[in-house]
């Protein structure tokens, strides 16, 4: 049996795909490459074990995590691809893989991911800049039905997915991620890692779907309550709050009104939410 490293072998450089196919990046599509095949190697072994699970990875572009990707023991790879000149560069991988690697053309925000893999699901992605937030926030609301997502952001957005209450990136992204994940920084990835090089340095983020999540706690209403507290940051929460209940809700969910919103911990936005069920 042919072995997917020895499938991979006699591919031409990317460096030599990118010319060939004139794939100069679109700013306006967000695309920085990544073209370090050792790079990409570490980003699939984050990922974990991969036997058996379908993988989907969103933008491939010239086909280097793809590569990596395809070299692991992933049962089956689904990429899906806004550039067509990509999609014209990736031909030479569905042409080695038949039965594993699936290419779709098509606008990932708009794509239903969990029609594309039956479980178990991981998404591994370098994203987009310009789209990968609206993208994590849609997965998140179904982070039940992946096995894991690994994702490379600008290290400044995996900064906020991470971080605790009370520090400067601690926000809304914050909460919604860790309620609905166990979120963990992975590695960094400078800006000089990737052809071109953005303004900014990346970070590679794993995320699992969280263990004990309250059944008590909707995501949406957590949405809405986030949105409220951290919308008017620098006010106390008796007045971001006020549309809500403001003091009486407060009260209800045992903090103190002139607590902010970057001082409450997940647990708190929690207890805010069964307050909120009370009315």
């Amino acid at each position: 049996m042919t072995s997917p490293a020895s499938l991979l072998e006699g591919l031409p450089p990317l460096r030599e795909t990118i010319a060939a196919h004139g794939l100069a990046a679109h700013k306006a599509l967000g695309q920085h490459f990544l073209l370090d095949l050792n790079l990409t190697q570490r980003i699939v072994k984050e990922a974990g074990d991969l036997a058996g699970v379908h993988v989907i990875e969103i933008g491939p572009g010239p086909g280097g995590l793809t590569r990596a990707l395809l070299g692991s023991v992933a049962a089956q790879v689904t990429a899906i691809e806004k550039d067509r000149r990509c999609v014209a560069a990736l031909q030479n991988l569905v042409e080695r893989f038949p039965k594993r690697f699936t290419l779709i053309e098509g606008d990932a925000l708009k794509e239903d991911v969990l029609a594309l893999a039956k479980a178990p699901r991981a998404i591994i992605a370098n994203l987009p800049y310009n789209v990968g937030t609206p993208l994590l926030l849609s997965w998140l609301s179904a982070m039940d039905q992946f096995q894991s997502l690994t994702l490379m952001l600008q290290a400044e957005v995996v900064d906020r997915l991470v971080a605790a209450p009370n520090s400067k990136a601690y926000g809304r992204l914050s909460v919604i991620t860790q309620f609905c994940a166990d979120a963990r920084r992975v590695m960094k990835v400078p800006a000089r890692a990737f052809t071109p090089p953005p303004k900014v340095d990346s970070a590679v983020v794993h995320l699992t779907p969280r263990k004990n999540r309250p059944q008590d706690v909707d995501l949406k209403t957590l949405e809405a309550v986030t949105a409220a507290a951290f919308g008017q940051r620098r006010k106390m929460l008796r007045s971001s709050l006020k549309s809500m209940g403001g003091e009486a809700l407060l009260a209800r969910a045992g903090i103190s009104p002139e607590k902010r919103a970057e001082e409450l911990s997940l647990a708190d936005f929690e207890s805010l939410v069964r307050a909120l069920r009370q009315d």
